[in-house]
């Protein structure tokens, strides 16, 4: 049992509620909030997760970016903890069992819509579902082409908390896609971070991920780069809704929230080895997941 609660890797399930919590969050600031729908989308989407990993452990070790030159972080298919065909069958049922979390979320949640919402829905967690195996899985896994920075924006911000809200309050406001733009851009910040640490042995194995392309160097400014934008969003949300009218606890809040984010822009350096880079994914997903709190409890104190 051990063996596939590592393979799960826990400590990547913060960073994927993080949006859900979000979108949650404000709905509830907005005085509309079901128990029953934040459960079952947390569930979901933790799922969702848990197949993520999965297809991406067998995936690495399937087109041989898990070999013997990754030493930070090894997987359990690599390690042999689990074999790869055992691998594949849970991937399989693991993606059955997120589909019917999803439809449950569906059914619960949009009982009144119409079906041209539910289709809408249903059709965004098959996309949810298909993102997550085809990051490592196939021939042309699109992770291997740099473009699994745009798929965590997407659904690690935008989808997850403007789906959430809606699935809370049946509508969508435009300002609610600033928050959800930052948690998407400090969502790509851990995924960055992840390949910053692989950097040495996804260029020998052809994955040319963002660093990759552009180097070490230029993939650290990078990083500071999306730690900075994803603040900002946070900040406009702000402007725009409350024209600076927010009480001065809830600014204080938001403030705290920035400040654990901010003070990694020093820490992190171009000379970093794997293993002192690897620290970094968890504490940016946590910091994440404090400053998306703190926004949220900010929101409903106003």
């Amino acid at each position: 049992m051990n063996r596939w609660v590592e393979a799960a890797r826990p400590r990547t399930l913060p960073l994927a509620v993080a949006s859900i919590m979000l979108g949650n969050l404000l709905a509830y600031a907005n005085g509309k909030f079901d128990w029953m729908i934040a459960a079952l989308a947390i569930l979901t989407t933790v799922g969702l997760q848990v197949l993520s990993n999965f297809a991406n452990d067998y995936g690495d070790s399937a087109n041989g970016i898990d070999n013997q030159d990754r030493k930070v972080a090894l997987r359990a298919v690599q390690t042999g903890k689990i074999n790869r065909q055992e691998m594949k069958q849970v991937v399989i049922l693991t993606a059955c069992i997120s589909f019917l979390m999803g439809i449950g979320l569906l059914a619960y949640s949009l009982q009144d819509a119409s079906w041209e919402i539910w289709l809408n829905f249903l059709g965004l967690g098959v996309a949810c579902i298909i993102a997550a195996i085809a990051y490592t899985v196939g021939k042309k896994p699109y992770g291997y082409m740099g473009l699994g920075d745009l798929s965590v924006f997407i659904f690690f911000g935008l989808v997850g908390t403007m789906g959430t809200y809606f699935l809370q309050t049946k509508s969508i406001p435009f300002h609610i896609a600033y928050p959800a733009a930052g948690c998407g851009l400090l969502s790509v910040a851990v995924l960055n971070l992840n390949n910053l640490r692989d950097l040495e042995n996804d260029q020998k194995s052809g994955k040319n991920s963002i660093p990759v392309r552009i180097g070490k160097a230029k993939g650290f400014f990078y990083q500071k780069a999306l730690l900075i934008l994803g603040i900002l969003p946070f900040a406009f949300y702000h402007l725009i809704v409350y024209r600076l009218g927010s009480t001065p606890t809830a600014n204080l809040l938001v403030l705290l929230g920035y400040y654990p984010i901010i003070i990694m822009l020093r820490e992190l350096k171009p000379t970093m080895t794997p293993a002192e880079i690897d620290p970094y994914l968890k504490k940016t997903a946590l910091r994440t997941l404090l400053l998306i709190l703190l926004f949220g409890i900010s929101e409903i104190i106003q």
